[in-house]
């Protein structure tokens, strides 16, 4: 890694301000919208959404049992990732988003042992509630009579508190980052290093598939809204990082992690304005595994599967 003086010549290139720009401008307007839903607050997601499992005969200790094995897993494959390749591992996007994943299921097991320990106070009554909340969801005509009952009957229809509503925030951030991270690796930085003294050890693949593997699975027993309008989380997420990649680069850091993040070329603003784009089919891809999931589980076990569509894929 370079440490060398970068010279004031270099940030005043053009394409240094075109790429500001496309940084700038949806960090801006996702910062915008995440500060106006924080002060409304999110009517729409309950408690019980963030440890109760979609399936209805399953126990919430089995959703908690699984967060502790991945985040263990995760935390297993971090460890040595660090010991075999240092620090410096966390330079990049890919340990960054890892670290994300991991936060998700250290706060999901928090979560999860509270509302099991709820559950077991009164286990028919949580299903009576999530039962009623599906209803109310499904039909948009009940009465308005049910619809407060569900809502204050038990503390599992009760709105989500702080650190539900921060788990619900990283997993729509790690959903998109997740998805971007594997993709990008595999289909753009392994192709392009190949050949290059780049050596692909189990250790890398691990690092870079279960990630998106442990989360998805969690998204197969989980009961997590999933609208559009948590897309900005995903994209603060990346604004952050390249904010710490261009800090760091003025600090005297003159090595890219990755080559797309150069701004000493005049390609540099298609890059960035490619990678910004990139992150909406990147959302979009794991917003559809979820609505396959719906589609599926629904129409195979439809006695089984409590359908969480009161996600409702267009609301904001």
């Amino acid at each position: 890694m370079a440490l060398n003086t970068v010279g004031l010549d270099y940030w005043l290139q053009w394409q240094v301000f075109v790429c500001a720009l496309i940084i700038i401008i949806p960090l801006s307007v996702s910062l915008r919208i995440t500060i106006k839903r924080g002060r409304k607050g999110d009517q729409q997601l309950k408690s019980c959404d963030l440890w109760l499992p979609c399936w209805k005969n399953l126990h919430p200790k089995w959703l908690l049992l699984y967060r502790v094995i991945a985040f263990c897993s995760m935390a297993f494959v971090l460890y040595h990732t660090v010991v075999s390749f240092g620090l410096f591992v966390f330079y990049f996007y890919t340990q960054w988003t890892f670290i994300l994943v991991l936060f998700y299921f250290a706060i999901g097991i928090i979560v999860s042992a509270r509302g099991c320990r709820i559950y077991s106070k009164k286990p028919f009554a949580q299903d009576v509630d999530r039962d009623m909340l599906l209803k109310k969801d499904r039909s948009e005509n009940d009465s308005t009579t049910n619809i407060n009952a569900v809502e204050t009957k038990s503390s599992s229809g009760q709105e989500a508190g702080a650190l539900e509503n921060l788990m619900h925030s990283i997993y729509h951030a790690c959903a998109g980052a997740v998805i971007l991270t594997d993709l990008v690796f595999w289909f753009i930085l392994v192709p392009l290093m190949s050949g290059k003294d780049f050596e692909l050890t189990m250790l890398i693949g691990l690092m870079h598939s279960v990630n998106v593997v442990f989360l998805f699975l969690d998204s197969a027993f989980n009961s997590h809204p999933f609208p559009w309008s948590r897309f900005t989380y995903f994209v603060l997420w990346t604004g952050a990082y390249i904010i710490f990649q261009w800090t760091i680069h003025a600090c005297g850091v003159t090595w890219w992690p990755y080559p797309f993040l150069e701004l000493n070329t005049p390609w540099a603003p298609a890059w960035y304005l490619g990678m910004a784009l990139f992150h909406i089919p990147c959302y979009g891809l794991y917003a559809l595994l979820i609505k396959a999931k719906e589609f599926v589980f629904t129409r195979m076990f439809p006695h089984a599967y409590l359908s969480s569509r009161r996600s409702k894929w267009g609301s904001k």
